[in-house]
């Protein structure tokens, strides 16, 4: 699904993973990546014939619960009113810890390579 989706496929670790399923199986799943102490959320997917159903949605707020403290995500600039809604603002690299600085100056360049869309990066506290 994350490769389906053209989400970055690097550091998939599916023990860290939060699905949800229903009875035809898994319908998303998103994961928190560790970088040196620093939380990301990532990975959000949720199968194309259940999108629009609050899966997304909830599987961010319970990613949330059990993740106090700060987060940070990466994402599409189009994202950016969705990703508002559970508290995240975009931030400055200057703004970001060391650990994903690079990691958001590699994404950058990729993704516009790739798929051709700029990418934030956002903060939640």
């Amino acid at each position: 699904m994350v490769r389906g989706a053209r989400l970055n496929p690097m550091d998939l670790r599916w023990q860290r993973f939060l699905v949800a399923e229903d009875e035809t199986g898994i319908v998303g799943a998103i994961q928190i990546r560790s970088h040196d102490g620093t939380l990301e959320l990532a990975s959000l997917v949720v199968r194309e014939d259940q999108r629009g159903r609050g899966i997304g949605s909830q599987l961010i707020q319970a990613l949330i619960a059990q993740s106090p403290g700060s987060l940070y995500l990466f994402c599409r600039s189009q994202l950016e009113g969705y990703y508002a809604r559970f508290g995240f603002r975009a931030i400055g690299v200057q703004e970001a810890p060391p650990s994903l600085r690079t990691r958001y100056a590699i994404g950058r360049i990729i993704t516009r390579l790739i798929v051709g869309r700029p990418v934030l990066m956002m903060k939640r506290e």
